[in-house]
């Protein structure tokens, strides 16, 4: 049989377009865009047509959009950026504990300064509200950061509400968009943000680029210190490669979202109801609707996650017990915790995320071959 496919929330298969773009930026441009030679002035041109692309995608300008090496160094510039720059008066940080570790490491980061953060708890959904966001600002609040949608459990925050609270207190605000862009319809202007995040592998597009989205009139301090690229908050040699790769894939996510969103709850709910029909004593993590289209993030009663992931690696079916950034870490999921789940609750985890190409066979074949591995695992419990 052929393998499957069902981790996408760890990262994405470069689809074709994107690929076709990238090769040719192989073949035919290899100047470094910061040199002033006709090979470096192509490449170069290529990398503002892609900021271009860009930002046409998310609704900014283009002197908006800052590429970097990824979702984590995205948020890491947002967070230390943002707090560090003496002109945004303020030492308090405000965010959730359910926050993806780049986020969570940097703010523990900023204690060390003699930064204050606080970390909103969430509900057993794993859901926050803005009254907390509103409740836990104060005169000394410089920044808030808040995930669009979680990597592991799906579960979407009022990011709008948010940034309507924080807009009218003149307090910067970030998201981390990484997995919510290309999964759920959005609107910068809507959403209020100052600072998103986003990953290109995430949406179908190359690992090692994304970009942070700054609103204009934002400041920030750089994380690295070189020659001036990226206005001299991001030095180092541009990866024209991989930023032209991202700038197709973010058209097309973008273009797409609405299909593709449609398409992703019918298949999911599709595999949710035979999985529930099926097998049973089987739990949903994460919010029952206001979730991204492609999660599903399960737990199975008396199976541990990662023994049930082994045994569909046999299988050909690949899934996760967890988010990529904690594989190999025997430790319950941060997440999950946050959501009152005890441990042997958090270790029972599996997340299942649907691709572009997943289609509803493949999601049935998973069904069945769970149900023979839940079967199975059980059956080796005493007294079962």
């Amino acid at each position: 049989m052929n393998p499957l496919y069902f981790d996408h929330g760890a990262t994405t298969p470069i689809r074709s377009e994107v690929r076709s773009a990238m090769e040719i930026i192989w073949n035919e441009t290899i100047g470094n865009p910061g040199s002033l030679h006709d090979d470096g002035q192509k490449a170069a041109d290529r990398v503002e047509a892609a900021r271009s692309q860009a930002a046409q995608a998310l609704g900014a300008s283009p002197r908006e959009i800052l590429f970097t090496g990824g979702g984590t160094e995205s948020n890491n510039l947002a967070i230390l950026g943002a707090a560090r720059h003496p002109r945004n008066n303020g030492r308090h940080i405000v965010t959730t504990a359910v926050e993806h570790p780049s986020v969570l490491l940097a703010c523990r980061a900023l204690e060390k300064e003699g930064f204050r953060v606080t970390v909103l708890p969430v509900d057993r959904d794993g859901l926050i509200t803005p009254q907390q966001v509103e409740q836990a600002l104060t005169p000394d609040t410089v920044l808030v950061s808040v995930m669009a949608a979680n990597n592991e459990v799906g579960t979407i925050q009022p990011i709008a509400a948010i940034g309507k609270i924080l807009r009218e207190r003149n307090i910067l605000f970030h998201t981390d968009a990484v997995q919510a862009v290309g999964k759920i319809p959005f609107s910068l202007k809507e959403w209020g943000v100052d600072l998103l995040s986003i990953g290109a592998h995430k949406i179908d597009g190359p690992k090692g680029t994304g970009l942070l989205y700054v609103r204009k009139g934002v400041r920030l301090a750089p994380l690295m210190h070189g020659g001036g690229q990226e206005r001299g908050l991001r030095p180092g040699t541009l990866n024209t490669v991989g930023i032209v790769g991202l700038g197709v894939a973010l058209t097309l996510a973008c273009q797409e979202v609405n299909t593709a969103n449609e398409r992703w709850t019918r298949l999911r709910n599709h595999l949710w109801n035979r999985i529930q029909s099926e097998i049973g004593g089987v739990t949903l993590n994460g919010h029952p609707e206001q979730r991204l289209p492609h999660n599903l993030n399960i737990s199975f009663d008396r199976v541990e996650g990662q023994a049930v992931m082994l045994e569909l690696n046999r299988y050909g079916i690949a899934i996760s017990s967890g988010s990529a950034c904690s594989a190999g870490k025997h430790a319950p999921s941060h997440v999950l915790s946050a959501m009152g789940r005890p441990p042997e609750e958090a270790y029972q985890s599996l997340r299942i995320t649907l691709g572009r190409e997943t289609r509803q066979e493949d999601a049935d074949r998973l069904a069945d071959c769970l149900k023979e591995v839940i079967t199975y695992l059980r059956s080796l419990i005493p007294g079962e």
